[in-house]
């Protein structure tokens, strides 16, 4: 598919303007995959709200320089993933600042969820909620770059190809890093998977 027929670049064009409507239309399009890519990276709720708001207004900034080169998304995740990366060199430079503080949705099941299941039993209620804790905590322990590539596929315009461009790796090691990643979570996840009951394992 060619880039020129990529409606967000198009938007993105209108944005190299000094069209605001264009640019708002872009960030309630993508505040929430921007939002969900830099918390799972950072680990860190309140970290996460700025550095995405961050990734915004760097768009905004680029705008007058922006060129069609590839996807609009493949740029945006590009920017996203940069600014985390350089918030992770800089919290290494400080060590007190810790990336491995438990994230407020590991802590407790959200209010939302609960209000889901009201029809579900006690017991599964627990089990579920405690699911969401592994399966989350299971995606943070995967190295940055196949946590990165695996969230970037679930966003479904993004291929292989432009999942790459935003790693800046090769394309197989693009698919090998997605398969890694899926494999791992497969072994994570398996004993809850076997027993309906999560087992500790060593």
């Amino acid at each position: 598919m060619s880039v020129n027929l990529d409606p967000d670049a198009a938007l993105m064009l209108r944005v190299k303007t000094g069209d605001a409507r264009a640019f708002t239309a872009l960030v309630e399009k993508y505040k929430q995959p921007v939002m969900n890519l830099v918390r799972r990276t950072l680990r860190d709720e309140t970290e996460a709200e700025d550095l995405a708001q961050n990734v915004f207004v760097q768009v905004w900034k680029s705008a007058p320089r922006y060129e069609v080169t590839a996807k609009f998304s493949t740029w945006l995740f590009t920017i996203a993933r940069n600014l985390c990366l350089n918030e992770i060199r800089r919290r290494s430079r400080h060590p007190a600042e810790s990336l491995d503080a438990p994230h407020p949705e590991q802590d407790e099941q959200p209010k939302h969820q609960i209000e889901d299941l009201k029809v579900v039993s006690p017991p599964e209620t627990l089990l579920q909620g405690e699911l969401v804790k592994k399966v989350e905590a299971a995606i943070q322990s995967l190295p940055e770059n196949q946590r990165t590539a695996l969230l970037l596929c679930r966003q479904d315009e993004m291929s292989y190809e432009e999942i790459a461009a935003v790693l800046g790796c090769s394309l197989s090691a693009t698919k090998s890093l997605i398969h890694r990643g899926r494999e791992t979570l497969k072994e994570r996840l398996k004993p809850y998977l076997r027993t309906g009951q999560w087992e500790e394992t060593k």
